[in-house]
């Protein structure tokens, strides 16, 4: 009997090779800025920092420029390639940050890594085919008093499952990505020139802002909600009531306004 063919993904590491290029030394400040505006500015040095799904590694590297010691995995190839890459650019040798292949689903190679002051998945987990055996993972990473820094997609109902539907079609094959395309492009991207136009005083402002959100890539992220498949949701209420059954306190919420990710802070109770 053969094995069932595996579901669909999307490329998350050939999109994230991509961004790299576009990496400069102001969007890691603007990386390094996203998690001290989550996590507070100091105490950093010294701090164990664990990047679950690390994708192209700039939060790694973020982690690291604030003086943590980070340990970044991913199950995809290419971000662990990607994350090496950035690291042999900006932080050639360092001992302290190490990159390396693993799933958040693999319960033994999760529990081998040991315990973090600071878990940090940020719209990883709802990729992962079985969003809440990996959040249930990543959260038993936290040392006491540690933290948990994840950010998942918002459940929106119908708009939520509509949207599942054009990943799904984008990691069809080559005419479902090009179909998707076709489509969505041209219409965020008339969007973000409306956008710029309205808030920056120019067609191109929309853009050359958004490299200050996390240091991330607006086109980049264009194909990633496009794309990323497998695809999950949940509401905040559902995230909180199943971290607090775990020993955790939310400590910071930043909701979504629209498709997006709600970010959240945890605080895991003394042992």
């Amino acid at each position: 009997m053969t094995s069932p063919a595996a579901p669909p993904r999307f490329p998350f590491g050939d999109n994230w090779w991509s961004y790299l290029q576009s990496v400069d030394e102001d969007k890691i400040a603007a990386a390094r800025q996203a998690l001290t505006d989550a996590l507070g500015p100091d105490g950093w040095a010294g701090r164990r920092f664990l990047d679950a799904g690390c994708g192209s590694g700039i939060h790694a590297l973020a982690a690291r420029r604030l003086g943590a010691r980070v340990t970044a995995f991913d199950y995809d190839p290419q971000s662990v390639a990607c994350a090496e890459w950035l690291k042999n650019r900006f932080a050639p040798g360092d001992p302290l940050w190490t990159n390396g292949p693993g799933s958040v689903l693999d319960e033994k190679f999760m529990d081998e890594l040991g315990t973090f002051d600071v878990v940090y998945s940020w719209g990883v987990l709802h990729h992962t085919g079985r969003m809440w055996d990996a959040l249930g993972h990543a959260a038993n990473r936290v040392a006491p008093e540690g933290r948990l820094f994840v950010a998942l997609y918002n459940d929106q109902g119908i708009l939520s499952r509509a949207w599942r539907a054009v990943k799904r079609t984008y990691v069809s094959g080559r005419a479902g990505r090009w179909a998707v395309k076709a489509v969505f492009v041209p219409a965020l991207a008339l969007r973000a020139v409306a956008a710029g136009v309205l808030k920056h005083g120019g067609p191109l402002g929309q853009f050359r802002s958004y490299r200050h959100n996390r240091g991330m890539s607006l086109y980049h992220d264009w194909i990633d909600w496009l794309g990323g498949y497998p695809f999950e949701v949940a509401t905040p209420e559902a995230v909180t009531a199943f971290l607090s059954a775990r020993g955790f306190r939310l400590t910071k919420l930043i909701p979504t306004r629209s498709f997006g990710c709600n970010q959240f802070v945890f605080e895991r109770g003394a042992a």
